[in-house]
């Protein structure tokens, strides 16, 4: 099996990733597990030079194939905001994470909360420096309530248009089968197992 590191500590998102991959012949770890404790500074203007930024700087500290993913959420109503701002935008306890967006969408219809989820995954092999890009978008819209108890990032405010259900509604399986990072791990499982084994 060929290590594949992801470059993330976030372990929703690692999870995500590895039941994703299970069927393939790569062994997926995060950051914790190599024990790499430096942090990258995302400071791209979008979610491919965020995810670039990763995939190269943790490639080259860890010596091995790396995947990592930048993601956001883009609300029509608010000009695609937050965008790659979705983490710092949404910072806070589970509480209180999703109060900025439901005070500034307060009076939006809702045929006008439409939204969606961007997802921009960097795959970087340290061995050739060869990088491959794929990208995946959801389409919804934005609750006026968190629904669900499956919390990972903004998924209980977002109901997918293709289920009507919120990302915190739905199983780990199901959701994977209509995200941003589902559609856009799709397309880096064709390339991981046609370019990198």
């Amino acid at each position: 099996m060929r290590e594949l590191l992801v470059a993330s500590a976030n372990d929703g998102k690692i999870r995500e990733i590895r039941e994703f991959l299970r069927d393939t012949p790569f062994a997926v770890i995060g950051l914790k597990e190599k024990r790499i404790e430096k942090e990258v500074d995302e400071v791209g203007n979008t979610f491919e030079g965020n995810a670039l930024i990763k995939a190269m700087t943790y490639g080259k500290w860890a010596n091995t194939l790396t995947l990592a993913e930048d993601s956001g959420l883009e609300i029509d109503a608010l000009g695609g905001r937050p965008g790659v701002h979705t983490k710092p935008y949404t910072a806070g306890t589970s509480d209180n994470a999703f109060q900025k967006i439901f005070d500034e969408m307060k009076d939006v219809p809702e045929e006008r909360r439409g939204a969606q989820f961007h997802s921009t995954i960097v795959v970087y092999d340290a061995a050739n420096d060869k990088i491959r890009i794929c990208e995946g978008i959801a389409r919804g819209s934005i609750t006026h309530e968190a629904i669900g108890t499956n919390n990972f990032g903004q998924d209980p405010i977002f109901r997918y248009a293709d289920t009507g259900k919120t990302g915190g509604e739905m199983s780990l399986g199901e959701k994977n089968a209509v995200s941003h990072r589902g559609k856009a791990l799709a397309k880096a499982k064709e390339v991981l197992l046609k370019e990198f084994i």
